[in-house]
């Protein structure tokens, strides 16, 4: 039996609701510290670049968690994975409450992510596997809807916490996911993968992989940029010649499969602009506070999330390819008006962004349900893995480029109609984005003919 059929549907509307609500959480934990690390720097002394590892290390854990449990998805019941992966953040978070210095607070944060990997992968993997071709966008829909809300409210929720906390009572909302996991044991299957063994070299080679790639970008050091082409050669001959690879090649070799994830790529490394730029365009352009700045991006980001499961019904009703050309025009338009009024407003600057927070949220949509369509029973777990690793990898290099963009000061302006005081630079930013976006669409047409032609042969 199917296992999107053998699963009730007053059974998976529940499962989805509950995955919805601890997601939320979970991208809550990923954006709340970033608020904190002033106060967390001024404890223990900190110079910038300690305190950012606080964010790295969490990020690049988070990163290969995100495929180890997409992988491991294929192999074992998705219910074991994410009550592991509770467990472990719960872990961290108790470490994290009680840690007296920095070195105990980086680790709290590597457990942390070692865990909260498995609900991304999985907000993937559970609409793909317990839903219908005809519905998954709706179930889809709802997991970025929490993703996005969470990731909107951290920031506030944390401003408030430490305007009467201390920073470590952020560890204790992440505790609440332990009240999850009888939940998702009572509405989860026992279904499970093929028993075969676990390439572990295959895997560790993929972990060194990740983990010095996103080191060259955060860090721009030719010896790990040596280390990270090593890495990866050494991957991709460990995968040719395994004859039970991590990673199956044929999985590359579906081109409908890798044109989708470059396009997402793209995609997302445009979207990253919004959560990233944006509080940076408040702060320093409209003289806004941290607080008050997440207070003007906070509409835009609720009323993606409300529409999240708008979006999947559109991509269930109408297809993928309308609800992802809608978002690449409503990423035109916001782009395309912050290079005319960067510097404008910060309430103007507000209702613009809600067309890009909207087309944020649609966009993992459309693409998720575009890229599941393009898989295998058997490469669902992986497949879907690696789609939210692009994600934090596409987002890490757009957030390199884009400080160093904002780091070079040029007085050249891209948009000579942009005839604000100031934010010059963020101008021309948003015409960079603009000009990815059109790249994005035109991709994603190639996409759309690669498919087509797939299906008819």
């Amino acid at each position: 039996m199917d296992v999107s059929t053998s699963l009730a549907q007053s059974k998976r509307n529940k499962l989805m609701i509950i995955l919805t609500s601890v997601l939320v959480i979970s991208a809550m934990n990923t954006t709340m510290f970033n608020v904190a690390l002033p106060a967390i720097g001024e404890q223990f002394s900190l110079s910038p670049s300690q305190t950012g590892w606080i964010v790295t290390s969490y990020l690049i854990i988070f990163a290969v968690g995100v495929t180890i449990y997409g992988k491991l998805a294929d192999q074992y019941k998705l219910k074991t994975l994410i009550t592991t992966g509770i467990i472990l953040m719960a872990l961290g978070s108790l470490i994290g409450l009680l840690a007296l210095n920095y070195p105990l607070l980086v680790i709290a944060r590597v457990i942390q992510a070692a865990g909260a990997a498995v609900l991304p992968a999985l907000a993937m993997i559970i609409p793909t596997r317990y839903f219908t071709p005809e519905t998954r966008g709706r179930a889809i829909g709802m997991t970025s809807a929490g993703l996005t809300f969470g990731i909107a409210i951290g920031p506030i929720i944390a401003g408030l916490i430490l305007t009467s906390f201390s920073w470590n009572k952020l560890f204790i909302i992440p505790l609440v996911m332990v009240l999850s996991i009888p939940i998702f044991r009572k509405y989860l299957g026992d279904e499970k993968g093929t028993q075969s063994k676990i390439d572990f070299i295959g895997a560790l080679l993929l972990v060194a992989t990740i983990v010095s790639f996103m080191l060259v970008i955060s860090q721009s050091s030719w010896i790990l940029f040596i280390l990270f082409v090593l890495f990866l050669g050494a991957f991709v001959w460990r995968i040719k010649i395994t004859k039970n690879p991590f990673i199956h090649p044929v999985l590359f070799k579906n081109k409908s499969y890798t044109f989708t994830l470059l396009t997402f790529a793209l995609g997302a490394g445009a979207a990253f602009s919004l959560p990233y730029l944006s509080p940076l365009l408040f702060v320093n352009v409209n003289h806004l506070s941290p607080f008050a700045s997440g207070l003007f991006m906070f509409p835009g980001a609720l009323i993606a999330a409300l529409l999240a499961k708008t979006g999947g019904k559109i991509a269930d009703t109408r297809g993928n390819a309308t609800l992802a050309y809608m978002t690449i025009l409503l990423f035109l338009i916001c782009f395309g008006l912050l290079s005319f009024f960067a510097g404008a407003s910060a309430y103007l600057v507000m209702v613009i962004l809600i067309l890009g927070y909207v087309a944020q949220s649609q966009w993992q949509v459309a693409m998720a349900n575009t890229l599941s369509n393009t898989l295998s029973k058997e490469q669902v777990g992986i497949g879907m893995g690696l789609f939210m690793l692009v994600n934090f990898v596409a987002s890490s290099i757009a957030g390199t480029f884009i400080g160093r963009a904002l780091s070079s000061r040029s007085s050249f302006s891209f948009n000579p109609w942009h005839n604000q005081a100031s934010g010059g630079e963020y101008s021309n930013i948003y015409v960079v984005l603009s000009v990815v976006v059109i790249i994005t669409a035109i991709l994603y047409t190639v996409v759309l003919r690669t498919t087509k032609n797939k299906k008819s042969n």
